[in-house]
């Protein structure tokens, strides 16, 4: 009975989406207003419907309803029951579900919140928003049914990928699907913009706060699952460059792009086709990833599927492609008629430079990316880029940017005077100079991360003497004390410090990588009982081996009690889980993290448990807490920036305090 509801629910919704492509039409041609109304119940009726199926699928999972294939696969009696929930996105067809509910989520909140507003471009908006709806319910229905049956029904399942069976699965996924399928909102207006031959910027500022979030939940997607690498893989990185990793950070590199340079089409009117090729190229690549990981193109543990599932993903982003860049063309006369660059010492300038160093950086993961594909399809060999091409090619681009971020948000607009420069830039300069120096007197000398360093740290200077100019603006004028002035300046400007409390995040993050990159130590050895492996500061001694029985799985830790400098620090335990359906065991590694240094053990083996003898890994990678803790601050950010705007007479009296401060 779960099955036929789900099933059912899957194609009442399919019919439903179908209607809510042709009724944007039949407006059109009929000037018939119920055609208007009926999109809108379209999509909300695919809602209803999408949110059932999902529930009976979750339903099914909970109860462990092995009749239906996918349970049977993906959880068993003994998986606790939260993991039986993220069943839902542990493989192919639920992942699938998972983003179509995700993707009318935002469609029905689109409908219902500009219901009575926008009524020229809404119903285009949500006819896109019932295109894409038909395809991934298409998908569901008749190519990968997450509802299909099994006979005869077997005992007990298979369950989850060893590997999936850890906290962060029930927040990564969710983020990252939540940040792919945001995207849809800026694009679907964007093509209902381009649909109705409206070129000005109102599909800018009405998606803002919508992009600004896809954005955050994109970040965040990232940084979990980087987390997730570092934490349970057992290699002691965060980023590998796998594929399917870089899948999901492409369309990033797009969304902040766009992020950047639609204040540019806001304040000059400029970047019109450049910033609807962003959108386009941001939401593209979100069912590039998808093909990705569903077409068996690649051996990774993200990879889903080797069904036809790929190839129709492949077509559908042909057809994308195709469909978007012929409107753009098409409306191109509507597009023209730009204003041009007064100077290339302005913001316009460096938001543009911004934008090139993101495209570049998203060609070269992109070019490495496909590759190996590509040649392996010329050649039948396998090839494979690794790291280190990756490594060489972005780190320059990204340290670019991070520089960037100090000279953006600062200079003026059309045109930067020499004294403009000056004011904003001199004493900043000055400060992360005098780091540069206190840190190669400490010892820092490889050139790179003394590079990363005075450049964070001219960031850093450049945001906190801004900050400082108008807090001494806002207490002149209000009389204010710090943290009162700090709040208003906030609240009345908020993307402005919103954006300025992100790059603070992103400054951390960058910090992180350059100390765990530069600075990691490694060492490895078989210790017996009672015997002390010395890495650094630390001390590392082998306490016991132990065998515990879990529900699905059997674990061998090794218990080691660590000391750092002559301080006992606790004991530490390694581990690895040996699953009945795996080969190999799969490793728990551990870590001990402060805020200048991380801990890493890695139990790589062992001999009998009586013998108590283990090879152990040691990796002491100094800053990486740094990039959790940048993490933490772009969600602050991230809060600020997309916060409700304060009432129009409030923003003034701020951009009146910005003027004095200029």
């Amino acid at each position: 009975m779960t099955a036929l509801i789900g099933h059912s629910a899957i194609l009442l919704a399919f019919a439903l989406s179908l209607w809510g492509i042709a009724a944007p039409l039949l407006l059109n041609g009929t000037g018939n207003e119920f055609f208007r109304s009926s999109a809108r119940l379209s999509i909300l009726g695919q809602l209803a419907f999408v949110t059932l199926a999902a529930s009976a699928l979750i339903y099914a999972l909970v109860n462990t309803d092995f009749s239906i294939q996918y349970v049977a696969m993906n959880t068993t009696r003994a998986t606790p029951i939260y993991y039986r929930v993220t069943g839902l996105w542990g493989a192919l067809e639920g992942s699938l579900m998972l983003w179509e509910w995700l993707l009318i989520i935002f469609s029905g909140l689109v409908a219902w919140i500009y219901k009575e507003r926008q009524r020229e471009t809404m119903p285009w908006v949500l006819m896109i928003f019932s295109i894409v709806s038909a395809f991934f319910l298409g998908v569901l229905a008749f190519a990968s049914d997450p509802f299909q049956t099994v006979s005869p029904v077997p005992a007990d399942g298979r369950g989850l990928n060893p590997l999936l069976e850890d906290a962060n699965m029930m927040s990564h996924p969710p983020l990252l699907y939540t940040g792919f399928v945001g995207l849809t909102v800026p694009y679907a207006f964007a093509m209902a913009a381009l649909i109705v031959g409206k070129a000005d910027e109102e599909w800018i500022v009405t998606t803002r706060r919508w992009t600004i979030t896809a954005w955050f939940f994109l970040t965040m997607g990232n940084l979990v699952g980087a987390w997730w690498s570092y934490h349970v893989l057992g290699w002691g990185g965060y980023w590998a460059w796998d594929p399917v990793e870089n899948a999901a950070f492409m369309p990033w590199l797009p969304a902040t792009a766009f992020l950047h340079s639609v204040q540019v089409q806001e304040r000059r009117r400029m970047l019109k086709v450049w910033n609807l090729s962003l959108i386009m190229v941001a939401f593209s690549l979100t069912i590039f990833g998808t093909f990705l990981t569903r077409s068996g193109v690649l051996s990774s543990i993200h990879a889903f599927s080797n069904g036809p599932v790929g190839k129709i993903f492949l077509v559908f982003l042909a057809v994308i492609l195709i469909a978007s860049f012929g409107l753009l063309a098409y409306r191109a006369d509507l597009l023209k008629g730009q204003p041009q660059l007064d100077s290339m010492v302005s913001r316009e300038s460096t938001f543009l430079l911004n934008n090139v160093l993101l495209v570049s950086a998203l060609f070269t993961i992109f070019l490495g990316t496909i590759f190996p594909l590509l040649a392996e399809a010329v050649t039948g060999r396998p090839v494979s880029v690794g790291a280190p091409y990756f490594n060489a090619a972005t780190v320059p681009i990204f340290l670019a940017l991070v520089f960037l971020m100090a000279i953006g948000p600062m200079i003026a607009w059309r045109r930067a005077s020499l004294d403009n420069i000056k004011r904003n830039f001199l004493w900043p300069a000055v400060a992360s100079l005098a780091i540069a120096i206190a840190v190669l007197i400490l010892g820092v000398r490889d050139f790179l991360p003394l590079l990363g360093v005075t450049v964070c740290a001219f960031v850093v200077a450049t945001i906190l003497f801004d900050t400082a100019l108008a807090l001494r603006a806002r207490r002149r004028l209000a009389r204010e004390n710090i943290f009162s002035a700090l709040v208003t300046l906030a609240r009345r400007n908020q993307r402005r410090y919103g954006g300025l409390v992100v790059h603070l995040g992103i400054v951390l993050i960058a910090l992180g990588i350059l100390g765990s990159m530069s600075y990691s130590v490694e060492r490895q050895a078989t210790l017996g009982r009672g015997e002390t492996l010395e890495v650094g500061n630390y001390k590392i001694r082998l306490i016991a081996l132990r065998a515990i029985e879990e529900p699905t799985h059997y674990r061998v830790e090794g218990v080691f009690d660590v000391t750092r400098g002559g301080r006992d620090i606790g004991e530490l335990a390694p581990a690895l889980k040996f699953f009945p359906n795996q080969q190999s065991p799969v490793g728990r590694a551990v870590h001990r993290s402060t805020f200048g240094e991380d801990l890493y053990l890695i139990l790589s083996g062992f001999s009998e448990l009586q013998n108590n003898r283990a090879t152990l890994k040691v990796l002491v990678r100094p800053l990486v807490v740094w990039i959790w803790l940048g993490g933490g601050v772009i969600v602050l950010g991230t809060l600020i920036a997309i916060m409700p705007a304060r009432k129009r007479q409030a923003v003034a009296v701020s951009s009146a305090e910005l003027e004095e401060v200029a």
